[in-house]
């Protein structure tokens, strides 16, 4: 059962989404909650990157804050993304043979790749690794890397593609093509979250396996 306080936070967040930016009193009017409870979950929101405040200027007094969401928690709220994407990739091949659509799938990760090419260039494998990183999560993904061995390995621990994935199992190849485009290495998948593992993980060649980019 949720707290006293959850629930206060989220009614926080339905009238900021409803509403758009309010201030701490409009808050406590909407939600029946003082305006002190008001300022010490915003706080708390602020610091989960929920919300976000500006000064608000008015003909007479001093600036008010005002409250509104951020994109994250604006993403926290129902829409038919999911829905809407599967119905597209059904038509996409209903209509398209299958190469086509691995060929665009494949294009998405190049123009991913190359847009943080001038990140990597002249970089060695370990600090490439911690772009890449860097990069996928911006992407949506929790990864690490580790050596192991003679070998690399890139550790996912979720997937943004996850329940799309499971319909649509093409969309498993964007983060590995990503991967091998932007290292410029061969990379092979030993795990996947669709095959019910815990993780996805990749092995990466090491520095003397590099192969060409025309050859990935």
């Amino acid at each position: 059962m949720p707290s006293d306080m959850s629930v206060t936070r989220d009614e926080i967040l339905n009238v900021l989404r409803r509403r758009g930016p309010q201030g701490v009193t409009e808050l406590a009017e909407a939600t029946g909650v003082t305006p002190v409870s008001i300022r010490h979950h915003l706080s708390s929101l602020q610091a989960e990157g929920l919300v976000t405040s500006q000064d608000v200027h008015s003909a007479v007094g001093r600036p008010r804050l005002h409250y509104s969401l951020t994109q994250t928690a604006v993403e926290r709220f129902p829409t038919k993304y999911l829905r809407f994407t599967d119905r597209l990739l059904d038509e996409m091949k209903t209509a398209l043979p299958a190469p086509v659509i691995e060929k665009l799938f494949s294009a998405m990760a190049q123009d991913i790749a190359s847009g943080h090419a001038n990140k990597l260039e002249g970089k060695p494998l370990d600090e490439k690794l911690t772009t890449l990183v860097a990069v996928l999560g911006e992407e949506g993904f929790m990864a690490e890397w580790n050596k192991v061995g003679e070998l690399y390995e890139l550790t996912e621990y979720n997937c943004p593609y996850f329940v799309i994935g499971q319909r649509h199992p093409e969309v498993c190849t964007i983060d590995q093509t990503l991967i091998s485009r932007m290292l410029e290495r061969r990379v092979e998948k030993s795990t996947c979250l669709l095959n019910g593992d815990q993780r996805c993980v990749f092995v990466i060649q090491n520095a003397d396996a590099a192969v060409a980019k025309d050859t990935l």
